[in-house]
């Protein structure tokens, strides 16, 4: 496997939007999340731009993100059960943790999306 490169996460202050914009079919790097946070409350909201023709899912994972072994190409993703197979704006949280998020576009014609999480407990 191999290991992180530092572009595949974004540095973020925990308990500050943090914001990614994806404008072709592919991932955003990977947001990690404090499993510490108490309570571990995430707010997810995504804004597609207008005249956008493109279909987008948050993405969640339970590995650990932290590992020097963690790829995010072989992680396992699954969809949070509210924003997939999205073309229009949308907000959706995590109540329950998860080790990290991401943004991914599944079919792209024209336009972006941008995800903006927050995570509060800090």
């Amino acid at each position: 496997m191999a290991s992180v490169t530092p572009t595949c996460f974004l540095e973020i202050d925990m308990g500050k939007p943090v914001r990614v914009t994806v404008s072709s079919a592919t991932s955003s790097a990977v947001i990690p999340l404090s499993l510490n946070a108490d309570p571990f409350s995430v707010g997810i909201g995504c804004d597609v731009s207008a005249g956008a023709s493109l279909t987008y899912t948050v993405q969640h994972t339970f590995d650990d993100v932290f590992s020097p072994t963690f790829n995010p190409a072989t992680a396992t993703w699954f969809s949070n059960s509210v924003i997939v197979s999205q073309t229009a704006d949308r907000d959706g949280n995590y109540a329950f943790p998860v080790t990290a998020v991401r943004l991914t576009v599944t079919a792209w014609t024209s336009g972006s999306v941008t995800m903006t999480v927050i995570q509060a407990g800090f």
